[in-house]
C-alpha cells in the first residue's frame, strides 16, 4: 500500500449526484483452507486481505475481515447483520467474497451461504447503496437464477461477479490473487481510469476487469456486472 501514501482515496461506490455517501461498511471474506484438504484453494485469503486493505485506505470505512475458519456461515451472517445494520440511508454496504462458489450460493468455511440469505440480509439494511463483489466459481448464477430477487427499484444494488454461471473462476498459484481480484485491484487503484479524470465509473471498471480476466484466463472466464445502477456511477474517486 506504499504506492498510495501520496494519495487520499475516497471510495464512492453507488454514489449518484443526489446521494451523499457518508460511510462505507465492508465485510471481506476469503476461504482457502476448507475442512480437510480436498477442497482447498490457494489465493482467496490474499484476495480478502488485499480488498480489506484497499478499502481501509479510506478512513470513512468500517470493515471486518473473515478468513478460513473464522469465515463460518453463522459468523458471516452475524457480521452482516451487525455491521450492515449500522448503515444509514446514504451509506454503502459491500460484501466481498472469495472462495468456492456453487450454483445457488457461496461456500463459507462450513456451509453454503445462499443468494437468498444474502438478499434477505441486504434487505434488512437501511442503506440504499449495496454491492456484492465475488471471486467465486459460478458466481454469475446469481444473475441467471436470482435476478428478480435482487431487483429492488428503491435501492442501488450492484453485483460484480467473477464468472458466468457455468464458468470456473481461475487462480494461478504464482499470482498473489485470483484472476478476477488481480484485475479488480489493479483497476480500482487507477488502471480503469481511461480518461484520467481520477474517477473510476462502473462502466470503466467492468471494461478494464473484463478485458484483464479474459486475457489471464485465455478467454475461459468472463466477469458479469449487473443491477440497478447507472453506467457512469462513480465507483472510486482518487
Amino acid at each position: 500500500m506504499k504506492t498510495f501514501r501520496f494519495f487520499i482515496i475516497v471510495l464512492l461506490i453507488f454514489v449518484s449526484s443526489n446521494i451523499e455517501a457518508r460511510h462505507i461498511y465492508l465485510i471481506s471474506v476469503g476461504v482457502a483452507d476448507y475442512p480437510g484438504i480436498k477442497n482447498d484453494l490457494f489465493l482467496p485469503v490474499h484476495d480478502a486481505e488485499d480488498i480489506y486493505d484497499l478499502y481501509n485506505i479510506n478512513t470513512n470505512t468500517t470493515s471486518v475481515l473473515l478468513t478460513d475458519s473464522s469465515a463460518k456461515k453463522k459468523r458471516i451472517v452475524k457480521e452482516m447483520r451487525r455491521l450492515f445494520g449500522k448503515a444509514e440511508k446514504g451509506d454503502i454496504v459491500v460484501l466481498f467474497f472469495s472462495g468456492h462458489g456453487l450454483p445457488g450460493g457461496f461456500v463459507a468455511y462450513d456451509d453454503l451461504l445462499t443468494y437468498e440469505e444474502i438478499r434477505q440480509l441486504f434487505a434488512e439494511s437501511k442503506a440504499k447503496n449495496k454491492m456484492i463483489i465475488a471471486d467465486a466459481c459460478y458466481s454469475g448464477d446469481i444473475r441467471e437464477n436470482s435476478a428478480k430477487r435482487f431487483n429492488d427499484p428503491k435501492n442501488n444494488i450492484m453485483l460484480f461477479l467473477s464468472s458466468r454461471g457455468d464458468e470456473y473462476s481461475g487462480e494461478y498459484p504464482k499470482l498473489r490473487n485470483g484472476f478476477f481480484t488481480t484485475c479488480l485491484l489493479r483497476s480500482l487503484k487507477g488502471g480503469a481510469d481511461t480518461n484520467k479524470d481520477h474517477i473510476i465509473t462502473a462502466k470503466e471498471l467492468f471494461a478494464a476487469v473484463s478485458a484483464g480476466v479474459t486475457t489471464l484466463s485465455q478467454d475461459k472466464q468472463h466477469p458479469v456486472m449487473w443491477g440497478n445502477f447507472d453506467n457512469d456511477m462513480p465507483v472510486m474517486v482518487w
